[in-house]
């Protein structure tokens, strides 16, 4: 019977850390105004919202080192989205096709530029959909035409996630790219 009680005893401390464990740290509350907010990992309350394409300023045309500005008033949006800021011309990209790109990449959680071709004066040469680059670019650059500048969100699961290459752990990318050369 002691070592039942015993059983029982570490059994109810497991279930309890267990349940601590699967409240984590992300949280969502009830405000007195009857809204909801959620508080992510870092600590920090949902604005609201999450941010458009609209909300995500670029500044600067086709071949310009572009300026992007991250809003503070809505959050990283949850999944891809693309923009074309510049249309482009001809047929648009598919996969097997060369392409010649410009881009900028800003994390989002810093609003600093973490990488860009732009600034090296060299653009960046991939094949579309042979995994080159990450996925999500092989996702988002399809359809690009030449002389396009797209504008990618991407959210942590489709970038970079726990983080790697300099990206920190979940972190949200925010890529212009300029469509240099489509094809050959």
């Amino acid at each position: 019977m002691h070592s039942l009680g015993r059983i029982i005893g570490i059994g109810l401390v497991a279930a309890a850390a267990i349940a601590t464990a699967a409240c984590g740290s992300d949280t969502e509350s009830t405000g007195s105004a009857g809204t909801t907010s959620s508080v992510t990992a870092g600590g920090t309350g949902s604005k609201g919202r999450e941010c458009t394409a609209e909300d995500v300023k670029v500044s600067g045309g086709f071949g310009d080192v572009p300026e992007i500005t991250i809003p503070d008033d809505c959050d990283p949006p949850t999944t891809l989205i693309t923009k074309d800021l510049v249309p482009g011309n001809g047929a648009g990209a598919v996969a097997g096709q060369p392409l010649t790109m410009n881009y900028a990449l800003v994390t989002w959680s810093d609003k600093q530029t973490l990488d860009s071709s732009f600034k090296r004066g060299k653009p960046f040469q991939l094949t579309l959909g042979a995994g080159q680059v990450i996925e999500v670019w092989d996702q988002g650059l399809l359809g690009v035409q030449q002389g396009a500048r797209r504008l990618l969100i991407v959210p942590p699961n489709l970038g970079y996630g726990a983080g790697g290459n300099g990206v920190p752990p979940n972190e949200t990318l925010v890529f212009v790219t300029d469509a240099v050369q489509v094809g050959r």
